[in-house]
C-alpha cells in the first residue's frame, strides 16, 4: 500500500452562508483586501454582498473584475499592479475555476516584479507572496486543496502547471449557495465534468484507501446529480454539488486526476468550449481506457451508480459503467463530439502534447504517450 502524507494548507469551511466569516478570516491579514472575481457575479449580487460583508469588518475591499471568459495567467499582472498601488495585504479568489487561477497567481507575484512570463517558466517557483483567501462558486476545482495548479501561458495558450508555495492558501469557504445557477443542457454538463474527475482520481496510480474513501462518495453524489437532470430524481442539487466538490478537492490532493481532465483543461484554455463540455465529450472514452486498465474500480464505480452487477463478472460489470454513462448522456442530449463546435482536428495535436505533459497525468493507469492523448481526442472528434 502507498504511503499517505496529507498536507492540507488552508483552513477549510464547507456550508451554506459561509461567506459570511470572510470579514473575521480577512481580518487576520490587515486592513485592505484585493477581490479577484468575475463580472457575471454582479448579477445576484454577489460582489455586493461580499464587499459588505468586508466592510463591515472593517476592511477596505478593492475590486479587480476585468477577467475575460478565456483569460490567460497574465490577466494576473494587472490585478498585482493594483494590489501593489493600493498595498494591499490579502488578496481574495472570489469566482469559479480560471477566477481561482488568476486569484493564486495574483497572489504569487504581487510583492515583487517578476513579469509572467518569468514566472511561467519557473513554474511559479516563488516564496515572497501575498496570503490568499479562495471563496469558489463552482465546486468542481480539483486543485483547490493541491500544491499546484493550472495556468494559461498568454503565449500559445497552453496550459501549465505551476506549483504553489506552501502556506499560500489560508482559508478556503466552500459556500453552495454562491454557486452560479446554470440551466438547461450546461447545468447537467457540470455533473458530468465532476464524475470524471471524480473517477479518474478514484482509479489513478495515486489512489489509496482514503481517496477511495472519498471519491466513491462522490462518484454516488455526481450519478445522483446525473439523475436528478435525467428524470428528476429528489435530489439536492446545492448541497450535492458542493459536497461532491469539497470531496474531489480532498481526494484529488491526496490522488490525482487524469489525462482526461488535463485534456478538459487545455482545450479550454486553447478554445471558448467550457471545460464541463470538454470533460463530458471525454469522459465516456476515458471510462473505456479504464475498463482495461481498472476494471474492479470500474466495477465498482457501476455499482454506486445504481447498475445491476450483482453476480456479473467483473469485466461485464465494469463495462455498465461506461453504458450507463452513454445512456444518460443521450437522454440529456449532452455535447457528445468535438466536431460540433467547429475545431479542426489537425488543431488538436498541441492540446494533446500541452495536456500529456502536464506532470500529474503520469499518476494514470495506463502509459499515457501525447499520441495516446491525441488518439482521445480524434476518437472524440
Amino acid at each position: 500500500m502507498l504511503d499517505i502524507s496529507i498536507k492540507l494548507d488552508p483552513e477549510i469551511i464547507v456550508g451554506v452562508d459561509t461567506v459570511n466569516r470572510a470579514g473575521t478570516i480577512c481580518a487576520e491579514f490587515g486592513g485592505k483586501v484585493l477581490v479577484v472575481t468575475e463580472q457575471v457575479l454582479y448579477e445576484n449580487r454577489n460582489i455586493e454582498r461580499l464587499t459588505t460583508i468586508l466592510e463591515d469588518a472593517g476592511i477596505e475591499a478593492i475590486v479587480f473584475d476585468e477577467i475575460p471568459a478565456q483569460a490567460t495567467a497574465d490577466v494576473a499582472e494587472a490585478a498585482a499592479v493594483l494590489a501593489q498601488g493600493a498595498r494591499c495585504s490579502a488578496i481574495v479568489g472570489f469566482g469559479g475555476l480560471k477566477t481561482q487561477a488568476i486569484a493564486r497567481i495574483t497572489a504569487m507575484i504581487a510583492r515583487n516584479k517578476i513579469s509572467i512570463f518569468e514566472f511561467l517558466d519557473e513554474a511559479g517557483n516563488n516564496e515572497d507572496y501575498l496570503p490568499y483567501i479562495a471563496i469558489p462558486t463552482t465546486g468542481r476545482d480539483p486543485f483547490l486543496f493541491s500544491r499546484f495548479f493550472i495556468a494559461v501561458d498568454p503565449r500559445d495558450r497552453s496550459v501549465k502547471l505551476v506549483k504553489s508555495p506552501r502556506g499560500l492558501c489560508k482559508s478556503a469557504l466552500v459556500d453552495g449557495g454562491l454557486s452560479e445557477s446554470l440551466s438547461g443542457k450546461f447545468a447537467s454538463t457540470t455533473a458530468f465534468d465532476g464524475f470524471c474527475v471524480a473517477i479518474e482520481a478514484y482509479c489513478s496510480t495515486r489512489a489509496s484507501f482514503l481517496s477511495d474513501a472519498l471519491l466513491e462518495q462522490a462518484i454516488v453524489l455526481y450519478s445522483q446529480m446525473i439523475d436528478n437532470y435525467v428524470d428528476n430524481k429528489v435530489f439536492d442539487l446545492i448541497g450535492g454539488a458542493t459536497n461532491a466538490g469539497f470531496l474531489i478537492a480532498l481526494g484529488c490532493a491526496i490522488s490525482s486526476p487524469g489525462i482526461g481532465t488535463a485534456l478538459a483543461y487545455a482545450l479550454n484554455g486553447r478554445f471558448p468550449v467550457a471545460k464541463s463540455w470538454c470533460s463530458t465529450i471525454l469522459l465516456p472514452y476515458i471510462l473505456e481506457k479504464l475498463v482495461a486498465a481498472r476494471p474492479e474500480k470500474l466495477a465498482k464505480a457501476a455499482a454506486l451508480m445504481g447498475e445491476p452487477v450483482m453476480g456479473a463478472p467483473v469485466s461485464e460489470a465494469a463495462g455498465m459503467a461506461v453504458e450507463a454513462i452513454r445512456r444518460r448522456m443521450g437522454i440529456l442530449e449532452v455535447p457528445a463530439r468535438f466536431k460540433d463546435y467547429n475545431l479542426s482536428l489537425d488543431r488538436l495535436v498541441p492540446v494533446a502534447e500541452a495536456a500529456r505533459n502536464l506532470e500529474f497525468v503520469a499518476f494514470s493507469p495506463w502509459t499515457v504517450s501525447a499520441e495516446d492523448a491525441y488518439d482521445l481526442l480524434k476518437q472524440a472528434f
